[in-house]
């Protein structure tokens, strides 16, 4: 079968320690799963998680260089653990999600803060606030069977060396677990999915520049410098 324009290469991230890359199917974003950042952000209280999704090919592989976006005069950082899911399913246990985890990295669910909230007063979906160009950077990830499968542990940011994002993954919300059972009841996840389990507060503006430092105790380290834009 011939396809009629060229393909283009698989979205992937890499496996630390190893020459293998993890094909990226799509990812899932949970929103406010810190309680900090829910109330940072209006909410109060464990209410039902939701989830967004960014485009596979919004992925910076490995971090580098972010360009800053274009229509935006707002535009944030989010520090996030990542979930590799290997095993796809519909409706599982969360007490089996586990089993269906590749392995873990950090990520960057970068936002264009004013899109996103033209987007709430309208009643109108977030896309042009979540998904865009270069809108996911991802660290490499590390396999669970090296590090097992972190429910606490630091989790932190820091832009141009200041700390700006500092909390414990067991301040979750949702754990990693009950995110990917709510997620299967709406959703056949499969594999190749990457799910960002949510930021906790401090989130805030970055410019051209900036430069920002992530990461997960235990899981790792992501670093980005955002450029001027296109």
């Amino acid at each position: 079968m011939a396809h009629v324009i060229s393909m283009w290469d698989i979205p992937s991230v890499a496996v630390k320690d190893s020459n293998d890359r993890f094909p990226v199917r799509r990812i899932f974003c949970v929103g406010r799963n810190y309680v900090e950042h829910q109330k940072e952000m209006g909410g109060d209280g464990r209410e039902m998680p939701f989830f967004f999704l960014k485009s596979a090919h919004s992925l910076v592989a490995g971090g580098g260089n972010v360009h800053y976006p274009p229509k935006t005069a707002n535009y944030h950082y989010e520090t996030e653990m990542v979930v590799a899911i290997s095993k796809g399913g519909r409706r599982i246990d969360a007490k089996k999600a586990n089993e269906h985890i590749f392995g873990y990295g950090v990520g960057l669910d970068m936002t264009r803060r004013d899109l996103q909230q033209l987007g709430k007063d309208h009643g109108r979906p977030w896309d042009f606030g979540k998904d865009f160009d270069e809108a996911a950077p991802c660290s490499a990830l590390v396999p669970a069977a090296k590090i097992g499968h972190p429910a606490k542990g630091v989790i932190w940011l820091r832009l141009n060396g200041k700390e700006r994002q500092k909390a414990d993954l067991s301040d979750m919300i949702w754990s990693v677990p009950e995110q990917i059972a709510y997620l299967s009841e709406y959703y056949t996840l499969e594999p190749g999915d990457l799910i960002y389990s949510g930021t906790p507060a401090g989130v805030g503006p970055v410019k051209p520049g900036d430069d920002m430092h992530a990461g997960v105790d235990g899981v790792g380290e992501l670093k980005v410098k955002i450029v001027p834009a296109l």
